[in-house]
């Protein structure tokens, strides 16, 4: 297993074991995959197959529950054996439905060399970007799959795959597919392919931000031996596949939502400070 540097301390404290179950507020049945945050921290995990989750914390805090199709809530840890979360209720805008022809298909997205950084997953991330038609992409411009670049150092990693509007003010707005997605890759570098054809979905003006999102699930962990920049000790730290590859473009806009908090990365800010785009491309069809 590859060795890594972590530029950061690895402190240990006490800490309880905080424990709960989320489940759907209408049918009572458990969700799974719900990713949790502490509240404005570092400190995040995955509801399991059957709702479950656990967590150390050491003192009283307030978690941030996520799920695809459900309104985000958030809940102090003295009340969370039982969590309930509503399910989102979208307000879709008129839309015209036209049936591809696919005749044709392009690959769009710009990802061709991704580089891989030894990135601690040990929290839910999601990572994404955002993709525009241009006056060539224009003739094509339904989406038929979605091209992930990952690397998974455990064998059927999961990840779910999501597709985002973009509001007004340039930040993801609703799932513009109500349908859970996820991805099992193998072990190693892939490009792995997620198709959504069935879907007819077409890129909008204003184009549409699709995501990686990460899963802190039992199915996902592994021993990773880490080594600290100052003392040169070293240690095995949990860790979560699979993660996503980045590349790097000071004209593309990308974002990091975590701790129940979207970081947008504009064009302006990518000029200044060139952050690493996540690797993923689109292959469209007409």
């Amino acid at each position: 297993m590859k060795q890594i540097i972590f530029f950061f301390f690895l402190s240990i404290s006490l800490s309880a074991q905080v424990k709960g179950v989320v489940k759907d507020s209408i049918s009572g049945k458990p969700i799974p995959y719900v990713n949790i945050w502490v509240e404005n921290e570092n400190i995040g995990t995955t509801s399991e197959e059957d709702g479950s989750f656990s967590l150390d914390i050491k003192e009283e805090k307030r978690l941030v529950f996520s799920a695809l199709g459900y309104e985000v809530k958030t809940v102090f840890t003295k009340d969370i054996s039982t969590v309930l979360l509503a399910q989102k209720i979208y307000e879709m805008p008129d839309v015209v439905v036209t049936a591809p022809k696919r005749t044709k298909e392009i690959e769009i997205g710009d990802v061709k060399k991704p580089i891989y950084l030894p990135e601690p997953q040990t929290i839910p991330w999601i990572h994404a970007r955002k993709f525009e038609i241009n006056e060539t992409d224009d003739a094509a411009n339904f989406i038929k799959s979605l091209k992930f670049f990952t690397n998974s150092e455990v064998e059927n990693g999961i990840f779910r795959a999501r597709i985002f509007e973009v509001k007004a003010d340039g930040m993801p707005g609703n799932d513009l597919l109500e349908d859970e997605i996820l991805v099992t890759v193998k072990k190693g570098k892939k490009k792995t392919i997620v198709d959504v054809s069935r879907f007819n979905l077409q890129i909008p003006e204003e184009g549409i931000i699709v995501a990686f999102e990460s899963l802190n699930i039992e199915q996902n962990k592994y021993e990773q031996n880490v080594i600290t920049l100052k003392s040169k000790k070293k240690y095995k730290v949990t860790n979560y596949s699979p993660h996503i590859g980045y590349f790097y473009n000071k004209s593309i806009e990308h974002y990091v939502y975590r701790s129940g908090v979207w970081k947008y990365f504009n064009k302006a800010y990518n000029e200044k400070y060139c952050n690493p785009v996540p690797a993923i491309n689109l292959i469209l069809t007409n």
